[in-house]
């Protein structure tokens, strides 16, 4: 029969050897490496947008080009961003766009769409000036019909004023 003491001692040692189980050793913290079948390193997910898509082009390149108030001319901004598109187009041959001219709320409805017609119609040239065939290109005006932002001062009118790529056709569709 055991004694009081050798009934204590041996609820100690199990505690640490309980406690000791559970510490954690950082090489056992680390998740094993496998591998697939064949024996290769498995292949790791892409990461960042599809190359030649929307995503590529707004996050890479960028997709919006602004304007002065009443004004279609192209700043230096915006023909930095338009001469990334032209590179990024020529890059994906097979891909169309349509370029979509936009204005703020102030005038009327008959003048915004003329003037975001202007807008789109300035981008367009440019890439084509760049070596894009126009015949990948579509404008359209929407005036001030799809605003980025609803708000009604400066700094929503700023955003508002623009011309914006989207992707009509690209790589796999």
């Amino acid at each position: 029969m055991l004694s009081r003491n050798s009934f204590i001692a041996a609820g100690m040692l199990s505690i640490l050897l309980g406690l000791s189980a559970c510490a954690s050793n950082p090489k056992e913290a680390e998740p094993p490496v496998t591998r697939d079948p064949v024996g290769e390193a498995p292949t790791p997910e892409p990461v960042g947008p599809i190359p030649g898509s929307w995503e590529d082009l707004d996050q890479n390149v960028g997709s919006i080009v602004y304007f002065g108030y009443d004004q279609y001319n192209l700043t230096p901004e915006a023909q930095a961003v338009l001469a990334r598109q032209a590179a990024w187009l020529q890059e994906y041959p097979e891909t169309r766009i349509r370029l979509a001219g936009n204005c703020d709320e102030r005038g009327t409805r008959e003048y915004n769409l003329a003037l975001g017609a202007r807008r789109a119609n300035a981008a367009k040239n440019f890439l084509v000036s760049q070596g894009v065939d126009p015949a990948r290109i579509t404008t359209i005006s929407f005036g001030k019909e799809r605003p980025i932002d609803p708000g009604s001062n400066e700094a929503a009118w700023s955003k508002n004023r623009n011309a914006m790529t989207t992707l009509m056709s690209s790589v796999g569709s």
